[in-house]
């Protein structure tokens, strides 16, 4: 199983966020000591999230924890911008990041 990691950004800092499929743990490696203070705490707690279903009013509320799954974590950091001003580069190449985190 190959670990699931994303770029992530925070005040001028480049780092990634990783989770280990076999260990189900989350790893935040930011250059910024803040941000990943805040985005290790967000992203280790369960979260009560509105998950849709068939329509735009269908909506249930689920508790969520980030370390069960990748799927789990991938929902969770669509949350982390707002809670904690850690902004998800979903499209910048999260290898590129790891061999020069900075900009």
């Amino acid at each position: 199983m190959e670990n699931f990691s994303v770029a992530i950004s925070y005040k001028g800092s480049l780092g990634w966020v990783e989770y280990d499929e076999t260990t189900r743990k989350v790893k935040v490696t930011l250059g910024d000591d803040e941000g990943q203070v805040l985005a290790e705490k967000f992203l280790t707690t369960p979260h009560k999230i509105q998950i849709p279903h068939k329509t735009l009013l269908d909506f249930t509320e689920e508790n969520i924890d980030p370390n069960e799954s990748a799927e789990n974590l991938k929902l969770v950091l669509t949350r982390l911008w707002e809670a904690t001003g850690v902004h998800v580069d979903w499209s910048r190449p999260v290898d590129y990041v790891k061999a020069h985190p900075h900009y």
